[in-house]
């Protein structure tokens, strides 16, 4: 049976004047899933939508289509600038103080949901066709399609943390977005405790009733599952393989000058901690000076959300944080702090984790954080040090859980994790814990969440209120 996807971003990309896979996310889980079935991606067309509508892929022999959506460039800066990247983004990551409540704001989110949910309507030819929304930009397109095909079966998969519902009253529009999420039959989040906020939030819904993982709901019930999302484990151990990839890695190492060799690697967000990060670096070296020389942070920062004035703001506070940790310890050729700002592809930063030693994955907040896995994955010798806030946390329990507001606490952490490093015996004693998250990160595999969130929208029928669940 083929599939209906539904997602803001759209999952291929343009390169020297032709649509290739866009690389990572969701268009590596989904990809595969779309060529073997056949459907159809709905998502907004960034670029040129209105003179490329439609691209059939694979070109030579198409298998599916997709669906580029024209959005207006004002509702792009309501919905999408705004609304999900200025409400919803910073609400579901619990910086309130950065939440802004904007009617123009939802006003323009709504319309962009309607948007998509028309343009679903008229790529789904056959109802029985599952659809598969997907995250916060489009939290009420499962009720308007439940509208219009009221037997439908409707997955919606939400990719960020979800929050308690305390958290959620400081939204007027709460009851219509979590009205329109329950317009699915299944809803899919990374782990047990969003689930449980989840269902949390809906007994706040009048008229709505929760009955263990299970939402009753006009005349309706709606699943609610965790479901981890992964990685493709199988481009990461061919990547890690090459022989080009091997030497990059060594030539990272040599380019540190150092024995030992730590990498962070996020985009520059507010949510991933990275002036925290910064701070537990330079209070390691005012705590345990005897790392002077002996170790290098690789700090990959890639840009993200420039246009707005917040990102820009981090961006320089980064950028003094650097510059003040390097000219204070900078000496005799060695450099603290390595600053990369600009993108990567995946296969770059492989070299990058199998160079490391450890990885710093700090995020004060995730909603998953799939770099810790990457690092997870690849590594042959390193420790993965993650934030006990991260999604990762939930399902990578043997990696060196840290909070990443305590500066004082990483950087003691830190300390001990290198000078374990620091010598054969020490190091071999992170075999058995490197070798059980390497297990776990097999079993995450992008490629079976995707064949187990359908699988489950699948395999049940859909269930009316007080009917057998089947």
């Amino acid at each position: 049976m083929s599939l209906v996807v539904v997602a803001n971003r759209e999952p291929l990309r343009q390169e020297r004047g032709r649509w290739v896979p866009a690389v990572g996310g969701l268009a590596t889980a989904l990809l595969p899933v779309l060529e073997r079935r056949g459907g159809t991606w709905v998502a907004w067309g960034e670029k040129e939508a209105d003179a490329v509508p439609r691209l059939a892929h694979p070109p030579e022999a198409p298998r599916f289509t997709v669906r580029r959506l024209h959005v207006p460039a004002r509702e792009v800066t309501g919905s999408y600038h705004g609304m999900a990247n200025r409400v919803l983004w910073p609400l579901a990551h619990y910086f309130l103080e950065r939440v802004e409540l904007r009617r123009a704001f939802y006003a323009a989110y709504q319309a962009t949901n309607r948007r998509f949910a028309e343009a679903v309507l008229e790529e789904w030819t056959d109802p029985a066709t599952p659809v598969w929304v997907h995250d916060y930009h489009l939290m009420l397109v499962p009720a308007l399609l439940r509208a219009a095909r009221p037997g439908a079966r409707i997955g919606f998969f939400w990719h960020i943390p979800w929050p308690p519902p305390e958290v959620w009253q400081v939204l007027p529009w709460t009851r219509q977005l979590l009205e329109g999420v329950l317009g699915a039959d299944l809803v899919g989040l990374h782990t047990p405790e969003y689930v449980a906020n989840f269902l949390a939030t809906c007994r706040t819904l009048p008229g709505a009733v929760v009955d263990g993982r299970r939402v009753r709901w006009q005349g309706r019930e709606i699943r609610v599952e965790a479901h981890p999302i992964g990685i493709d484990t199988a481009r990461f151990a061919q990547w890690a393989a090459e022989p080009r990839v091997r030497e990059r890695a060594r030539r990272i190492r040599r380019m540190a000058g150092t024995p030992l060799v730590v990498v962070g690697i996020d985009r520059l967000d507010y949510t991933k901690g990275i002036p925290e990060r910064l701070a537990a670096w330079e209070r390691l070296f005012e705590r345990y000076p005897q790392w002077l020389g002996r170790v290098t942070l690789y700090q990959i920062a890639v840009p993200s959300r420039t246009r707005l004035p917040s990102y820009r703001l981090l961006k320089r506070l980064v950028d003094e944080q650097v510059g003040r940790i390097n000219g204070a310890y900078m000496r005799d050729g060695w450099v603290p702090v390595h600053y990369l700002y600009r993108a990567f592809t995946p296969r770059e930063l492989t070299a990058f984790y199998l160079a490391a030693d450890a990885a710093l994955v700090t995020p004060l907040r995730d909603g998953m954080n799939l770099v810790a896995q990457e690092y997870a994955w690849v590594t042959e010798n390193g420790v993965l040090i993650l934030s006990s806030l991260a999604g990762a946390a939930a399902v990578l329990p043997e990696a060196v859980a840290v909070n990443p507001f305590d500066v004082d606490g990483l950087a003691d952490t830190l300390h001990e994790v290198l000078t374990s490093l620091a010598d054969e015996p020490g190091r071999r004693r992170w075999d058995a814990r490197r070798a059980a998250l390497k297990e776990r990160v097999a079993a995450l595999d992008v490629h079976r969440w995707a064949e187990r969130f359908l699988a489950s929208l699948e395999g049940s029928p859909v269930t009316l209120a007080g009917a057998s669940p089947g």
